[in-house]
C-alpha cells in the first residue's frame, strides 16, 4: 500500500501542471469524446494535473473550481523545475513572434518566471522574458484595439484571451477615444526591462509601448498630463538610439520628437522655458532617416510631423509680440478672463482701448508669428488651442476700412492632429498662401493653397508645393526655413 502511494506521488510530481495551447479546447467529465464538456478552455490557461487516463490528463482547473479530463494533445505538461527554464524559453520566444498567440505566450512566461531560479530571472534571459511578456501583452491589447470587424467566434476567442491575461496579472486600461475604445497595457513587464541590464533593442521596444500617446488617459486634469509628458520624455531619453537599427531608430526619434512637442507646449501653458523642448522636438524630427521608413511607420512619422509643426514657435527665443515702431497694424495681447488671452489690432491711431479688431481665446497666441502684407489690408497669426492643433488666424480689412477676424482650422473634422499655417502673401493684396495638414476621423490630408482673400475659398491647390507656381514664386522665408510641412 505505502509502495503503491508512493509511485502515485512521484508520478504527480512529474507531471504537475499542464498549459493549454489551443483555444476551445474541451475539459470533459470523462476521458471520452463522448463525455459531458464541463467548461471550454483557452490557450494559455493553467491546470493541475493529477493523473493520465487513456489519452487524456486528469486536471483540476483553480479558476474555475472543476475538476475533469482534457486531451493531452492540447496541452504541454512541465514540473516547473528549474531544469526545464531554458526549454519554456525558448518556446515562449518562438511563440513571441506569432500574432494571435498572444494568451499563450503569456502563459508559457508566467510558466517560466514561476520555474527560473534566482540567477537567471536577474540576468539576459529573465529580461527577455520580461521583453517577450511585455510584446504579447501590448500586442494583444492592439489587437483588442484595432476597430477591425470580427466574427461572434473570433470576439469569444479575443475576450477570453484577455480574461487568461488577466488571470496571469496582466492588468489592461481602457480610454474612450472618437467614440471607439481603446485597450491599453499597463507597462508593468516594460519597466522591469528598463529597470534591469537590458540591450538596446529591448530597451526602445519597452519605451515606446510605455510612450504610446493613445495610451494617455484622456481625463487627466492639465497639471497630471504634464507630468505623465515629462516622464514620457525621461523614458525615450534611456534609450541609446545610436544603438539601434536604421528602422527601430527612426520610431524612436519620431516618438521623441512628439513628446518633446507636447511637452514644449505644456510648459509655456505653465509660464515655463520652453524652447528647449521645442528645438529637441525639431531636431529628434530632423533625425529621421525617411528612405529606412517602413510602410506602417509614414502614417507615425506624419503624425509626429504634425505634433512638432504645432508647437514649432516655441522653439523662437522671443515669444513676446515684438514693439511696434512703425504706423502699420500690428499685434498687441492682453489677459483676460482667467486663463484667457485676448488678442488686439492695434495701430499708430488706434492702441489697446480701441483696437481696431479684437478677439479672446484660451488657444496659445504665438504672437511673433503676426505678419503683415506689403499692402497693409490683411495679418496672419498663429494660434494653438490644442497640443498638435494650431489654427490660422486671419485678419482683413475690408472695402469700408473695418477689420474682421477669420479662423483657418487644419480641417473640418473634430479637433486631433493638424496645423493650418501662413506660408506668404501674394503681391497684390488678394491671395495668400497656406499650407494645411491634419488627420482626424479616421482621414488623413495635406495641401498647400492659394486662397482668395476676400472669400477665403481656393483659387488653386496641390498635395506638394513644388507643384504650385505661387509657392514657388512668393513662399515666405521664414516660412520655409522653419516650417517641417515641407519635408
Amino acid at each position: 500500500m505505502a509502495a503503491t502511494t508512493l509511485a502515485a506521488v512521484a508520478v504527480a510530481a512529474t507531471l504537475h501542471t499542464a498549459i493549454v495551447t489551443s483555444d476551445q479546447a474541451a475539459l470533459r467529465a470523462a476521458p471520452r469524446d463522448s463525455a459531458q464538456q464541463q467548461a471550454q478552455l483557452w490557450q494559455g490557461e493553467m491546470l493541475e494535473v493529477r493523473g493520465e487516463r487513456l489519452d487524456y490528463l486528469q486536471v483540476y482547473d483553480h479558476k474555475r473550481e472543476r475538476a475533469g479530463y482534457v486531451r493531452a494533445t492540447q496541452v504541454r505538461r512541465t514540473a516547473l523545475a528549474p531544469a526545464e527554464a531554458p526549454e519554456l524559453l525558448s518556446v515562449l520566444r518562438f511563440v513571441q513572434d506569432r500574432p494571435g498567440s498572444e494568451a499563450l505566450g503569456i502563459g508559457l512566461a508566467a510558466a517560466y518566471l514561476q520555474a527560473a531560479p534566482a540567477e537567471a530571472l536577474n540576468g539576459p534571459e529573465g529580461v527577455a522574458a520580461f521583453d517577450a511578456l511585455g510584446t504579447m501583452a501590448d500586442r494583444l491589447a492592439r489587437r483588442a484595439s484595432s476597430g477591425a470587424s470580427l466574427t461572434k467566434p473570433q470576439e469569444a476567442a479575443l475576450s477570453a484571451h484577455l480574461d487568461v491575461a488577466r488571470h496571469y496579472g496582466v492588468n489592461f486600461a481602457s480610454y474612450e477615444r472618437e467614440g471607439k475604445m481603446t485597450i491599453c497595457y499597463d507597462g508593468e513587464a516594460f519597466r522591469r526591462v528598463l529597470a534591469m541590464k537590458s540591450a538596446p533593442e529591448q530597451r526602445a521596444r519597452a519605451a515606446l509601448a510605455l510612450t504610446r500617446t493613445e495610451c494617455v488617459d484622456p481625463n487627466l486634469q492639465p497639471l497630471q498630463r504634464a507630468q505623465v509628458d515629462l516622464w514620457r520624455s525621461e523614458v525615450l531619453e534611456r534609450v541609446d538610439a545610436a544603438a539601434l537599427p536604421a528602422w527601430l531608430r527612426n520610431r524612436v526619434q519620431m516618438r521623441r520628437a512628439g513628446v518633446y512637442a507636447t511637452v514644449a507646449y505644456q510648459r509655456v501653458r505653465q509660464g515655463q522655458p520652453a524652447e528647449g523642448a521645442a528645438k529637441s522636438a525639431l531636431t529628434e524630427l530632423a533625425g529621421v532617416t525617411k528612405a529606412e521608413l517602413t510602410d506602417a511607420d509614414i502614417p507615425a512619422y506624419n503624425d509626429a510631423a504634425m505634433r512638432v509643426n504645432a508647437s514649432r514657435w516655441a522653439a523662437m527665443p522671443d515669444l513676446a509680440a515684438k514693439a511696434n515702431t512703425s504706423r502699420a497694424p500690428s499685434i498687441a495681447t492682453l489677459p483676460g478672463q482667467p486663463g484667457e488671452t485676448c488678442v488686439l489690432l492695434v495701430d499708430a491711431k488706434h492702441d489697446v482701448k480701441s483696437p481696431l479688431a479684437r478677439r479672446c481665446t484660451y488657444a496659445i497666441v504665438w504672437a511673433n508669428s503676426a505678419s503683415l502684407n506689403r499692402e497693409g489690408t490683411a495679418l496672419a497669426l498663429a494660434v494653438q488651442p490644442l497640443e498638435a492643433w494650431r489654427e490660422m488666424w486671419l485678419f482683413r480689412k475690408d472695402a469700408r476700412g473695418a477689420w474682421d477676424i477669420s479662423v483657418l482650422p487644419p480641417a473640418t473634422t473634430n479637433p486631433d492632429l493638424g496645423y493650418a499655417e501662413f506660408a506668404g502673401w501674394v503681391p497684390g493684396g488678394k491671395q495668400v498662401l497656406v499650407a494645411r495638414e491634419a488627420r482626424g476621423e479616421g482621414k488623413y490630408k495635406k495641401s498647400f493653397e492659394v486662397l482668395k482673400l476676400a472669400s477665403l475659398t481656393a483659387q488653386r491647390q496641390a498635395a506638394e508645393a513644388a507643384m504650385l507656381g505661387a509657392f514657388q514664386r512668393w513662399q515666405d522665408p521664414g516660412w520655409k526655413g522653419m516650417s517641417v510641412s515641407v519635408r
